[in-house]
């Protein structure tokens, strides 16, 4: 075996031998995130998501109008519903001020 082999090699090992014990300490740690909603994402929440979320709500229905006889059809109309009304409007109006999650 060259000697570039045997050094590629044993950086390798060395690495491994760093990197693992790093690894799996990393992951018995506990994520301890601040719960507390700061004044910005409040902000963007109510002057830009909530209006978005309100046309969107709207948007969707409109489109839940359009597609009404085809989901009918389909058999799907309460998924239509779901997904085009109902979810939208849950994104706009249940969740908490700055709460994106």
């Amino acid at each position: 075996m060259h000697k570039s082999g045997k050094y590629s090699i044993i950086l390798l090992m060395v690495a491994a031998l760093v990197v693992v014990p790093t690894g799996i300490m990393a992951a018995g740690q506990v994520d301890y995130r601040d719960t507390q909603i700061e004044a910005g994402s409040m902000a963007a929440d109510a002057l830009v998501a909530r209006p978005l979320g309100v046309i969107a709500t709207l948007a969707g229905f409109g489109l839940f109008v359009i597609s009404a006889p085809f989901s009918l059809l389909g058999g799907n109309a309460g998924s239509a519903w779901s997904s085009l009304v109902v979810d939208p409007a849950k994104f706009t109006f249940t969740r908490p001020l700055g709460d994106f999650d």
